[in-house]
């Protein structure tokens, strides 16, 4: 077992501790290991087509936000552990599920477990579960490319939520067409989810956590509204983003410094364990996506809870050997002062 600590041994008794070559052969899908062939076939770069839907509304989102801001102080205080609560279940259908379940398989879990992570993605409102895993593949499978949907060679802003107010490079488009999906489109909970994701992004991001503090404790509408469901979303949002931007960007690469991706604490604390990312894009097959198990990572011990609980299973991790040989062999060396 890997020395991540006798906890996520307990917890979790079916987890492998595969040698790198046993990993690779257990993995369900391979299309988020890194291809570098494309990247000296990158053709010329077409011109940026603005998409002004979306930056009229995600100006209108922020600028909304900042209101719930400004509300806060007015707000009760079971409506800030509310919108907290919220938060973190809106953040664990992303990290748990949408990346670390749908992306990259890396644990098995059970259909409770996966309709609740579907209900949690909707309340995140980032794209439905099929959309999100396809373009992550492709941003792993051709990382910093033109086939990346927010390359971080094109700046931080972009890499951050420019890529979001512009149209997708065709080659993203063309890239995506070639993975295979057939594990995404062969899930009924993700199929049921995208059918009806409109539906369940306006009950779950913005009724629910609106109506809730209304009701139970007779918070104010405006103030129910503005924090608990605008500012919470437009938060897990920026967290998430932060990511794709400075995760890629600002950091250390102990595992390999040969891609752009880096080990960013604070990425990891506001993303709830998503921003060891040097360490992710290396080994992308591991449920825990960093070396240190539980340490600021609330995704892996949600997780570990969940094998605990019998409604997760087998999940991937890499051995202590083989991340130290991978270190030595391609890292920056911050591994010996760190």
């Amino acid at each position: 077992m890997t020395n991540r600590g006798a906890h996520a041994a307990e917890v979790c008794a079916k987890k492998a501790s595969p040698t790198a070559e046993e990993a690779g052969a257990d993995r369900v899908m391979t299309d988020d290991v890194f291809d570098d062939s494309y990247r000296g076939k990158e053709g010329p770069k077409p011109p940026r087509r603005i998409v002004w839907r979306n930056v009229i509304l995600m100006s209108f989102l922020h600028l909304s936000a900042l209101y719930g801001i400004v509300l806060i102080p007015s707000a009760m205080y079971l409506t800030w552990a509310w919108s907290g609560l919220y938060f973190l279940m809106s953040a664990l259908g992303v990290t748990a599920g949408a990346h670390r379940l749908w992306s990259h398989r890396t644990y098995k879990a059970k259909l409770p477990l996966r309709v609740f992570l579907t209900f949690a993605n909707s309340m995140a409102f980032q794209n439905d579960i099929f959309e999100w895993a396809r373009d992550h593949r492709v941003h792993h499978k051709y990382s910093e490319t033109d086939a990346d949907p927010h390359n971080a060679t094109r700046g931080f802003f972009f890499s951050h939520i420019g890529w979001l107010l512009l149209r997708k490079h065709p080659d993203v488009i063309e890239k995506g067409k070639r993975l295979d999906l057939s594990d995404l489109k062969a899930d009924k909970v993700i199929m049921f989810q995208r059918r009806f994701y409109k539906t369940s992004v306006i009950v779950m991001c913005f009724f629910i956590p609106t109506v809730v503090p209304w009701y139970f404790w007779g918070e104010s509408l405006s103030n129910a509204y503005f924090i608990s469901a605008i500012l919470r979303y437009a938060l897990v949002l920026n967290a998430t983003w932060l990511i794709n931007s400075a995760a890629h960007m600002f950091g250390n690469r102990p595992y390999d410094k040969t891609i752009n991706p880096r080990e960013n604490r604070l990425v990891a604390f506001s993303a709830i364990g998503e921003g060891f990312h040097n360490y992710h894009h290396t080994f992308p097959f591991d449920y825990s996506a960093s070396e240190f198990g539980c340490g600021y990572n609330l995704t892996t011990s949600f997780i570990d809870l969940m094998c605990f609980l019998g409604l997760a299973a087998d999940c991937k991790q890499v051995s202590k050997e083989v991340i130290l040989a991978r270190k030595q062999r391609t890292g920056d060396g911050s591994h010996r002062t760190g």
